[in-house]
């Protein structure tokens, strides 16, 4: 597989079609030497199932781990860590990794629980997890789906999970863009698994699954999220750590270069155009989100509001709110009206909690609402 290509294959038989794409990928023969120290990181941004849209397929895991397996890899490991506010102990039972773990005896590092370290990364300091420094070999399995802050997230976006939680706090007071840019210069993922089966165009940990059942692989992390750009109907620009990443050396965001394949008949690679495999067009973050005075906030307590204010939505209550929300860390020390989370301690209305629970925050606004009329 060369590291402009995209492969592309569809079906329902999840763990099957990951070991035939990585088959012909060659994932084998870029690996080479079997002793390297191999680490899988899934997307395990919250406790929910796969089904829901947020969460990577255990079975695509399982068809990975069974790959390598199958060709002598034995020094394997799964790591990731949840979003803040969720425990990664969690979603690691309530997602099925545990029975991952168990079945193919391969460890389960809980990235919440490990140590720091002070890295350049691209000449920016970020602090990453010390494990990852032991990794040879990084496979990346993240979900393609959409982002409340940074509309799209998928290669790029999935190493936050490999730095402690500290860190992904103040990446949100670093503008977030710019640090998931400096990020891939400090790790390299040496291979990604896109679990394209039902991700949430909207919300990062999902709760809208769209039904696309295909898994894509490719090597450059930039083309694939430039890739998704496309696919989600949002220009490359509008992602602005896409391009960074690309001016920091860390892959080409340009499609144009993009040789997209698809596993066919008889595993016959065929040469297919980008324009074909285009996502249904979905703005729902952008309407909600034009009522939301956000700074700096972090991805869980940002990720919980907007789904709320749909729930609203629904109901027709979100028209009938006339105050501005200000949401995140830009908001402490600082007066308001209306705030979510107890970084707006100080406004005269707000809703405590790091982050506040989706069904909290709807209760919240339902109740504010409520006591305008």
């Amino acid at each position: 597989m060369e590291k402009n290509q995209i492969y592309m294959i569809s079906g329902t038989a999840y763990k099957e079609m990951t070991k035939q794409i990585l088959a012909e990928s060659d994932l084998e023969g870029l690996i080479g030497d079997p002793q390297k120290r191999i680490a899988i990181k899934p997307n395990l941004v919250s406790p929910s199932e796969a089904s829901c849209g947020g969460t990577t397929h255990p079975e695509v895991v399982a068809g990975i781990l069974e790959y390598l397996q199958e060709k002598g890899f034995r020094n394997l490991a799964i790591m990731e860590g949840s979003w803040v506010g969720d425990c990664t102990s969690e979603a690691y039972e309530v997602c099925g990794y545990r029975e991952l773990s168990e079945k193919y005896q391969v460890p389960f590092v809980d990235m919440q629980k490990e140590k720091g370290m002070s890295c350049d990364c691209g000449g920016m300091t970020l602090n990453i997890c010390a494990c990852v420094d032991e990794v040879d070999f990084l496979i990346n399995v993240p979900v393609l789906k959409g982002h409340c802050q940074t509309k799209i997230t998928c290669a790029l976006k999935n190493m936050k999970g490999l730095i402690p939680n500290s860190e992904k706090r103040r990446f949100h007071s670093l503008g977030l863009h710019r640090p998931i840019a400096h990020l891939n210069a400090g790790i390299r993922q040496d291979f990604i698994v896109t679990d394209n089966i039902c991700g949430d165009l909207d919300f990062e940990d999902g709760g809208h699954p769209v039904v696309m059942n295909r898994i894509l692989t490719a090597r450059d992390p930039v083309l694939m999220d430039a890739y998704v750009c496309h696919m989600m109907h949002y220009e490359v620009s509008e992602v602005p750590y896409v391009i960074m990443a690309e001016e920091l050396g860390v892959g080409c965001a340009d499609i144009s270069k993009a040789d997209i394949r698809v596993c066919a008949d008889q595993n016959v690679l065929a040469f297919e155009s980008p324009e074909k495999f285009r996502l249904p067009k979905s703005r729902k973050v952008v309407e909600l989100s034009d009522v939301v005075e956000e700074v700096e906030s972090c991805s869980a307590c940002y990720g919980y509001l907007l789904p709320a204010l749909d729930m609203l939505r629904e109901e027709g209550l979100f028209e009938k709110l006339d105050q501005r929300i200000c949401i995140g860390q830009g908001w402490r020390k600082k007066p308001g009206e209306l705030g979510i989370g107890h970084c707006t301690a100080g406004f005269r209305c707000h809703l405590e909690g790091c982050p506040p629970t989706e069904q909290q925050i709807y209760e919240f606004l339902k109740n504010y609402i409520e006591e305008q009329k």
